[in-house]
């Protein structure tokens, strides 16, 4: 269990490290490898299916599917960037990670796990649109504008990893190199080093809250101004109407914010090792598996477009089948 080190002048230099994982109880493994195996194939055919699924149907060509075919991508992504590495640790036993690769192990999923914070925020833009200003809809959400938010989630996650990363890795890691967790996430690195972290730690806490609250902020003032738009509507079809196209966006941002927040809104002393990796599952393995189903169910014109998907293949395999 120790790491490969290097000797240099006044340090060492990390090569390696080890990743405690959920558990190291025997009997868990193969239960743990099931449980993760189901999950994450049903992340990547429900959020694959989402993409195809709005490529496909030109009735869902608009900029709320637009925003959700690229939150399924993102899903997608950073789920995979964690769940292979510890569905093959629960398999093999090995959960050795170089230092290169849980670097980049950390980058993609901080890039990810932001861009979809930012995507979430854009979808709330989006729904205030469609809500609060119905009549300028068209003119407000075009395709360049909803091509332009995206980039620049996806700019603002790029950045955002490199300078977590960035942090992170400058720092000396010469005492032990076990990780206290099932990927290589921050907090878990940090407590690793024999150097001063403090520094380092305040910058994650601004760096994580200014992501947070930024996107969060765009979020609340978004929704405050349409539940004041439907709280005056007095059509109950239409107060029904704009109600459903929010539910979904709500469930899902309640269950991310509310673990991000949990996560890294808080000084390494106030973590607790148990509470981190629970939270952690949540956010990388369950809530992209259920972001799918939290939108499809609720969901007409999906539901609609997933029936005619599965009309056209029934179909086609009569026709070949004849």
């Amino acid at each position: 269990m120790n790491s490969q080190i290097t000797p240099t002048e006044n340090n060492t230099e990390l090569r390696q490290f080890i990743l405690l994982g959920l558990t190291s109880a025997p009997d868990l493994q193969v239960p743990l490898f099931i449980m993760f195996t189901v999950f994450y194939l049903s992340t990547v055919v429900g959020n694959l299916g989402m993409v195809v699924l709005i490529l496909l149907d030109p009735r869902l060509h608009t900029p709320m599917y637009f925003f959700l075919s690229n939150l399924a991508l993102v899903d997608f992504a950073y789920s995979s960037t964690i769940t292979p590495k510890v569905m093959a640790g629960f398999l093999t036993g090995d959960k050795v990670i170089s230092y290169n690769a849980c670097a980049a192990q950390m980058f993609f999923f901080i890039v990810f796990a932001t861009v979809e914070s930012y995507l979430l925020a854009s979808m709330a833009y989006d729904r205030y649109a469609a809500v609060c200003k119905p009549l300028h809809y068209t003119t407000t959400m075009t395709p360049g504008v909803c091509a332009c938010m995206t980039t620049g989630c996806y700019i603002l996650g790029f950045l955002n990893a490199s300078i977590n990363v960035g942090d992170t890795f400058c720092l000396s890691f010469c005492m032990s190199n076990v990780i206290h967790h099932f990927f290589c996430d921050v907090p878990a690195v940090m407590t690793l080093t024999c150097s001063g972290k403090h520094v380092s730690e305040l910058i994650l806490i601004l760096i994580s809250s200014f992501n947070v609250f930024l996107a969060l902020f765009v979020i609340l003032i978004s929704y405050l101004l349409i539940f004041i738009t439907i709280s005056k509507m007095h059509s109950k079809g239409a107060y029904q109407k704009a109600l459903s196209t929010c539910a979904s966006h709500l469930v899902t941002v309640s269950i991310f914010y509310g673990t991000v927040i949990v996560m890294y809104l808080q000084p390494s002393s106030s973590h607790s090792l148990d509470t981190d990796r629970i939270a952690s599952v949540f956010y990388t393995v369950v809530i992209p598996m259920l972001n799918p189903l939290v939108y499809s169910l609720r969901n007409k014109e999906v539901k609609g477009a997933f029936k005619k998907v599965v009309e056209k293949a029934k179909l086609s395999l009569f026709y070949r089948n004849a």
